[in-house]
């Protein structure tokens, strides 16, 4: 059985923002997942996400980036979402403590929390990133991905192949560069969301499936739970 609960992050000055905590009965790890830059952590894709790796066994606690917990559109500084990315991992170090942590997020969200830990170590086991958004839409680069080289702890990209904010063959280089802390699980014809085209043929719940399941082998083989 998963259970849901809701509750608040001290993130700035006490200011406090919103956050669920999605946990299996016996949960092997708790994944602090940050969302992206267009949508809060309600959305349906950050959602799936959470409920598919609930399936293996896998907690995360979601939270909102105060501009979205204020409703605005416009993200905040660099340096305040990373801030509150490490209020939540602090967070979720309190509420559980007996259990593993991770960090990472889906594209912006992501990228802020690895940016945190290249900051100041966020002192958790990895990073899973749901479309690591490695350069603007039509302008290819690396540089969004400088930071990674201080970021100590294993890594895994979940990316499509149809993303427009990753060039498949950039990020492959930068997962060499990174050599065995990346690991990168592409989703064939997956886009930016790691959504496919219904004329492949395949169904998203199958490639939702692949998603949760590929974090849930990292865990396994690269963490060791």
């Amino acid at each position: 059985m998963t259970r849901i609960s809701e509750t608040t992050i001290a993130v700035r000055n006490d200011r406090r923002v919103a956050a669920l905590l999605l946990e299996p009965e016996t949960p092997r790890c708790l994944l602090v997942f940050a969302h992206g830059a267009g949508a809060g952590m309600r959305h349906a894709t950050i959602e799936t996400f959470a409920r598919g790796v609930a399936g293996f066994r896998i907690a995360t606690l979601r939270f909102q980036f105060p501009y979205t917990e204020a409703g605005r559109r416009r993200p905040d500084p660099p340096l305040v979402l990373q801030r509150s990315v490490q209020a939540a991992v602090a967070h979720a170090r309190d509420t559980r403590p007996e259990l593993p942590l991770l960090a990472g997020g889906r594209s912006m969200g992501g990228r802020m929390a690895s940016g945190a830990d290249a900051m100041v170590s966020l002192d958790v086991a990895g990073f899973v990133f749901h479309a690591f958004p490695l350069h603007p839409p039509g302008k290819p680069g690396t540089e969004r991905a400088d930071h990674l080289s201080q970021v100590e702890k294993p890594m895994l990209f979940l990316n499509g192949t149809r993303d427009r904010l990753a060039d498949p063959e950039l990020l492959a280089g930068v997962c060499d560069r990174l050599g065995p802390r990346a690991t990168l699980h592409c989703i064939d014809g997956g886009d930016h969301s790691l959504h496919v085209l219904k004329r492949s043929g395949r169904p998203q719940e199958d490639v939702d499936l692949e998603v949760a399941k590929a974090v849930s082998e990292w865990c396994r083989d690269a963490l060791g739970f």
